[in-house]
Formats: C-alpha cells, structure tokens, sequence
C-alpha cells in the first residue's frame, strides 16, 4: 500500500510538472488519467503491479 500510495504521488508530481512547465495539454492529463484507470482494470494489471514492485526493490537494494 505504502508504495502504490508513493507511486501515485510522484507520477501525480511528474503529470502536474509537465502540464505546468512542458505545455501538456489538459486533454492529454485526461488522457493520461483515464488510460492509467482502465489499464489498472484489465488482466495486465497484476503483472504491472510485480514489476514495479521489483524494481522498487532493486533501486532499494532490498533482495526478497
């Protein structure tokens, strides 16, 4: 939970940077949003979740 709760905040971060200073559009924010929800309900979704996980791990330096 602690780290889908990170994840949400810094990507939340890095979509507020780029709208603020890279000219994203506010449709494509929308975009970004929605795409992000219906790939979190699709069969890819558990698959995505162990991958950051692992790499969370590893930048940590956390072995399992």
């Amino acid at each position: 939970m602690f780290l889908s709760m990170s994840a949400i905040v810094l990507l939340g971060a890095a979509i507020f940077a780029l709208w603020r200073f890279g000219r994203l559009s506010p449709w494509h924010a929308v975009l970004c949003t929605l795409f992000g929800f219906f790939l979190a309900s699709s069969s890819v979704a558990p698959y995505i979740g162990a991958t950051v996980r692992a790499a969370a791990r590893l930048l940590a330096g956390i072995h399992p």
